[in-house]
């Protein structure tokens, strides 16, 4: 019996495989969505796998921009009929775990001094790479997040305090390419965003 072909050439069956891994990562979004939404997982692990999804995502999203079958991404939701509307938002839309931008639920073991100090850790550092005049999206993303992380911890002792700017600036920066660099503007406004959002931090803590 002769042999069936499922593609061609060895590019167009790498071309399936990619498309195959990004279907499978869209569904296990959306039932990691669906668990964290249940509390059938802790805050912990949903971020970490979370955060490799996306990850592998933005990597095999790539299969999709390269092929002229698809517009995007939703276009190829739509002709498969994917029915994963939590995984949509978070891959497509908010690029980040939901607890980033959220505090959550769980207790945290830290108590409020270091919760404070490390707070203030990543201001400083955040500010310290934009100073040094480092620009592009993987030098600046990560002080960013690991500042929303933390001060999202820090709910309970900053009660009142806005931290609405700093998580659209880690949305923003989740949803552009590694290599790209934030131009003359977006770092003075980052800079101005950072260093109010710092005072606002420290006056809260002075009035809680």
């Amino acid at each position: 019996m002769a042999e069936i072909r499922l593609s061609e050439d060895a590019k167009e069956r790498r071309k399936y495989e990619d498309l195959a891994d990004l279907y499978a990562i869209i569904k296990a979004t959306q039932h990691l969505e669906k668990a964290y939404v249940r509390d059938a997982i802790t805050s912990d692990e949903y971020t970490d796998a979370c955060q490799r999804l996306i990850a592998q995502f933005k990597t095999t999203e790539a299969a999709i921009k390269s092929d002229p079958e698809f517009r995007d991404t939703e276009d190829f939701i739509r002709k498969y009929k994917m029915d994963c509307p939590l995984a949509q938002e978070r891959l497509l839309r908010a690029g980040v775990p939901a607890t980033v931008i959220y505090a959550h639920s769980d207790k945290d073991k830290n108590n409020e001094a270091s919760l404070v100090m490390e707070a203030t850790q990543w201001f400083i550092t955040a500010m310290d790479v934009l100073k040094l005049d480092q620009r592009a999206v993987d030098e600046v993303q990560p002080a960013i997040s690991d500042l929303v992380k933390v001060l999202n911890r820090c709910d309970t002792i900053t009660r009142g305090f806005d931290k609405s700017k700093l998580q659209q600036w880690l949305i923003d920066l989740n949803g552009m390419r590694a290599s790209q660099e934030l131009d003359d503007d977006q770092v003075r406004q980052l800079l101005l965003d950072l260093d109010t959002a710092y005072a606002n931090f420290k006056a809260s803590l002075n009035s809680g």
